[in-house]
């Protein structure tokens, strides 16, 4: 899975134009995913959210407290970490100084 994780705060500055621009890059990096054989699934993340713990809502947003948020998703088929980092590489996010976070899936 490729977590991706941008600025929330710069993300709320972007003129509509930017944020088509973004949506047509990410757009051709899943297509590309796709082409390849790799895509399983992915999302964007909406911005509302809730932060919790057993005890308490600690934020009515997904920020805690930091400026970075996981803003979105992509589930790649790959037969190696690596494979799915060389896909990650090319993410549309490392323009905007974001970044991606690629975690096996467990299987048991």
């Amino acid at each position: 899975m490729i977590l991706i994780r941008e600025d929330a705060t710069a993300m709320t500055h972007m003129s509509e134009a930017e944020i088509q621009g973004d949506i047509q890059e990410y757009t051709a990096w899943v297509e590309e995913i796709g082409k390849a054989g790799n895509y399983v699934s992915g999302d964007p993340l909406d911005p509302e959210g809730r932060y919790i713990t057993k005890d308490a809502i600690h934020s009515d947003g997904p920020f805690i407290e930091s400026k970075e948020a996981v803003t979105g998703y992509i589930l790649v088929q790959a037969d190696t970490i690596d494979q799915a980092v060389s896909i990650a590489k090319k993410c549309p996010v490392f323009k905007n100084g974001g970044a991606v976070e690629v975690r096996p899936v467990m299987k048991y």
